[in-house]
């Protein structure tokens, strides 16, 4: 049996942090949980990281990484019409294969709410960070106009929303979303 490395199973946390915290939320979801899905002990997994709050951090981060990676690839190399498309499709294909970064994405927003509130900013100012990575990284594709960024980021939202709240694929809500339901009338795999 070949042992990970402390950065290999660090990250192996943050994926099954991610799994957990998209199904359970931030309150809902307990250390000991993550430490079972990885196959470690709770001390062990905070000698990785100094507590729930820096885990949760962690696999907000990753999220946005990914997504934000996934733009990246997306946009190489093409311009106007062709950049919005394959980020769009490429960001339906994202969800479908991998709901859970789409739960982690909705729990990390009511988790800042919910911090504010109590008076924490942290969760706020590291998810708004990435948050505007993310925001960066479709902007610059899609010829620096801020209307055409903020139009690409509403009907993200409004497909995270759509998918959260279990509407399926053939719904007649997803018409003229993407430009893969116009043709299929699904969400593409």
């Amino acid at each position: 049996m070949v042992r990970m490395s402390a950065e290999e199973r660090r990250e192996s946390v943050v994926r099954a942090a991610m799994s957990e915290f998209a199904r359970g939320g931030y309150f809902g979801t307990s250390t000991e949980a993550i430490a079972k899905r990885v196959g470690v002990s709770q001390p062990y997994l905070f000698r990785l990281f100094p507590g729930k709050k820096a885990i949760f951090l962690a696999a907000s981060a990753h999220c946005m990484d990914l997504t934000r990676r996934t733009f990246e690839e997306a946009s190489e190399g093409l311009e106007g019409e062709e950049v919005l498309h394959s980020m769009a499709n490429a960001y339906v294909k994202l969800i479908a294969e991998h709901p859970e970064l789409l739960l982690m994405q909705m729990q990390m927003y009511v988790a800042v709410a919910a911090a504010e509130e109590a008076g924490d900013p942290e969760f706020g100012e590291a998810v708004r960070a990435g948050w505007m990575r993310l925001w960066d990284t479709v902007h610059v594709p899609l010829g620096g106009q801020v209307d055409g960024t903020a139009n690409f980021m509403a009907y993200g939202m409004l497909i995270n929303c759509l998918v959260s709240m279990g509407f399926p694929p053939e719904h007649r809500v997803w018409e003229g979303l993407y430009p893969s339901a116009r043709t299929t009338g699904r969400l593409e795999k």
